[in-house]
């Protein structure tokens, strides 16, 4: 374990300013190339007291900012079209960048890397996914994952889909029947 310095708020971690012990990969390879933390030793120490309120104000400002722009985002909605099969799993999936596409598109500038996804989306649906403005603040944005447009807008309604499709195939079926049974009981006479 190696003790690092935060240079900003990390998720499960700590706080700006703070010392915390982590593993030398996650430092190695994702604090420190990111600017995310640096390594405690006695210049950095001293060199982050004597930045901090520098720093602060910074990161103040920027949450602000980003504030700002959840404030006037509030309730964004994003519609991404994918072929999928009849029981609503997609050939495919979509991924962080998929949205983060859609919300550049939609007048939200962000990254990958800020859409925060647990595991790709492989079905039809709405899906809420969280997108980190900055550490302290995320918006929520619903992912609407339609075969059509027509489709993503009845979503959107809160319409079932699946109900509606099974319902639709059950009434073919029993069309079907019904004409089976009627040319079953002509060719008797």
């Amino acid at each position: 374990m190696i003790e690092v310095i935060l240079m900003q708020r990390v998720e499960k971690l700590g706080q700006m300013g703070e010392l915390v012990k982590v593993r030398p990969g996650f430092a190695r390879n994702f604090l420190l190339p990111q600017g995310k933390a640096i390594r405690a030793n006695k210049e950095n120490l001293a060199r982050f007291e004597r930045e901090r309120v520098q720093l602060e104000a910074q990161n103040l400002k920027r949450r602000e900012e980003a504030e700002r722009v959840a404030e006037r985002m509030d309730g964004l909605s994003v519609i991404i079209i994918r072929q999928a099969g009849e029981s609503g799993g997609l050939y495919g999936s979509v991924s962080a960048r998929d949205i983060a596409d859609a919300c550049k598109e939609a007048g939200l500038t962000l990254t990958r890397s800020q859409v925060v996804l647990e595991q790709p989306i492989k079905t039809l649906g709405l899906t809420q996914v969280k997108v980190a403005l900055h550490p302290e603040v995320d918006l929520p944005v619903t992912v609407n994952v339609a075969r059509s447009p027509e489709e993503a807008e009845k979503q959107a309604r809160g319409e079932d889909l699946q109900a509606q499709q099974q319902a639709e195939q059950e009434s073919l079926e029993a069309e079907l029947a019904a004409e089976l049974s009627e040319l079953g009981s002509a060719s008797e006479q």
